[in-house]
């Protein structure tokens, strides 16, 4: 098991005190890489405490530069980020938060051609994508990859999460197997979204990624997380 050194023993102490994680659930994050593909509303929570927590290698994919009309909810960044690359920007905010950690950006968009190099060495992917197209090629990508798979989406006032491809469990085709239907609706362009929903669901998919790499708790596997954040709803469904 990778050691901790006396200032991950400090930095980490309120995690290392919870039963399920201590010392041998945080070397494992610290040997644990993640791949995230989309740096924006969900991305920027999720990433934000995965770096806090202690995961060791983080990969950001993201096409996009920041705008001004991502600051509402991409709370990664800042007003002097704007016309950056986000996936540049997120890395340097990243490594601020812990020098201890590894950030890699790729600023380029996944297509089904570069999935298998990008995915190549990760432990975990997240799918943090506004678009129906990313979501079914990092499905498919991670089945081949042999590698778990953490959604999450919002529209509006509601959001939802969970994990494919983890042990034999459902894939992201149980839940949403018309991908012609699904794939058009992309050209409508992404939906509104409140402000801090993203937050809350990008926190649950942190969370699932911890879990996953620790082995603590039951993870969101044959199961559909929802909020409904307009009536103070949350539901958890069976896939």
């Amino acid at each position: 098991m990778t050691a901790l050194t006396n200032d991950e023993l400090i930095r980490y102490q309120r995690q290392l005190m919870i039963p399920e994680i201590g010392e041998d659930g945080q070397a494992l994050l610290k040997k644990a890489s993640v791949l995230v593909t989309g740096a924006g509303g969900l991305g920027s929570p999720l990433l934000m405490y995965l770096a806090a927590a202690g995961v060791g290698r983080l990969g950001i994919v993201d096409p996009d530069e920041v705008s001004t009309g991502n600051l509402q909810r991409q709370i990664l960044y800042v007003t002097g980020d704007v016309t950056r690359p986000k996936a540049e920007a997120a890395a340097e905010k990243l490594r601020h938060i812990n020098p201890g950690i590894e950030v890699t950006a790729y600023p380029v968009r996944l297509t089904m051609e570069n999935a298998g190099a990008l995915l190549a060495g990760y432990d975990v992917a997240v799918d943090c994508s506004d678009n129906y197209t990313t979501r079914y090629i990092l499905n498919d990508m991670t089945i081949r990859e042999g590698i778990p798979l953490v959604y999450g989406a919002v529209s509006e006032f509601t959001g939802q999460a969970s994990v494919f491809n983890y042990r034999d469990g459902p894939s992201y085709r149980d839940l949403f197997p018309e991908e012609m239907h699904l794939t058009l609706a992309d050209k409508a362009g992404p939906s509104g979204v409140l402000g801090p929903l993203p937050g809350i669901i990008g926190a649950v998919q942190a969370c699932e990624v911890i879990k996953i790499i620790t082995g603590a708790g039951e993870v969101l596997s044959g199961k559909l997380f929802q909020a409904d954040m307009l009536n103070l709803r949350i539901d958890i469904i069976s896939i």
